[in-house]
């Protein structure tokens, strides 16, 4: 689907087109709208799903610049738009949650009817290298593995965010689909993400439902904690063994905490 100059989104559609909410699923880094299979499988009978490869993802258009989370959050206004949806519930995961933040600053939150963060905090940008060198240095150095040896990279990366067995096929598919981003501009993204704009006055403006979903084990589950605190009417849930992609590692736990909150929000439940 076209979203800009040069730009065709890969976007997938099931479920009731007339349902309330509509629930739109954007994946992280280098991963495409496939990851989240499982969960719109669980979704589908009741509610309009949707779900997208992001520019420079999959199987949608490689561009050479635009690879900010304002610009995916351009895209997904129009991809919106375009679908004619209204009132959707957002679920971001890692990467998607700048791009959700981005599209708070840039939107607000009038037209969506919820939100849902999974395991990352809004990004402060470059203030994070002087607040967490460290941290900083070790993202760099990973940038660099990355950009020698791009599978290498992202095979270890599914090793270190899935922690349960995933149907056959499933890692692979998802490194394969990692593969189709030049890694010229996966290491571009990740900068865009982490150390670019400040997005964290994004948490001010939203005023719609939010639900925040962390792993026990993340590393920043202390600050997912906190920006929940600083979010009016958000609710705060921690999943207990699980990594980073908490979603795949606890489907069920982590659909019934969506489910209870798309219910609170409409008048459907999830498939049994």
């Amino acid at each position: 689907m076209p979203v800009a100059s040069g730009v065709t989104l890969r976007v997938t559609e099931s479920g009731d087109a007339n349902s309330r909410p509509p629930i739109i699923f954007i994946p992280g880094w280098s991963a495409g709208a496939d990851i989240w299979q499982g969960q719109i499988d669980r979704f589908d009978d009741a509610y309009r799903v949707i779900a997208f490869d992001p520019r420079s993802q999959g199987d949608s258009t490689k561009v050479a610049s635009g690879n900010t989370p304002e610009q995916r959050a351009a895209d997904l206004h129009a991809l919106l738009a375009e679908r004619k949806v209204s009132r959707p519930i957002l679920v971001g995961w890692s990467q998607a949650v700048q791009d959700i933040a981005a599209y708070v600053s840039l939107y607000g939150t009038r037209d969506i009817a919820g939100i849902v963060l999974v395991d990352a905090t809004i990004s402060n940008g470059a203030k994070s290298i002087a607040a967490r060198p460290e941290q900083a240095a070790f993202q760099f150095r990973l940038l660099a593995s990355y950009a020698t040896d791009q599978e290498e990279y992202l095979r270890g990366m599914f090793e270190a965010i899935i922690s349960k067995p995933q149907p056959p096929g499933l890692v692979d598919r998802a490194i394969a689909t990692g593969m189709k981003t030049p890694p010229s501009i996966g290491v571009a993204m990740l900068v865009a993400d982490m150390f670019g704009i400040d997005r964290t006055p994004a948490l001010a403006n939203i005023d719609c439902p939010v639900l925040i979903i962390a792993s026990s084990n993340s590393e920043e589950l202390a600050e997912q904690r906190e920006e929940a605190k600083q979010i009016a009417n958000a609710r705060f849930v921690e999943i207990g063994d699980a990594a980073h992609a908490v979603f795949l590692d606890q489907p069920d736990r982590f659909a019934a905490a969506l489910s209870e909150f798309a219910a609170s929000l409409g008048t459907h439940s999830l498939k049994k």
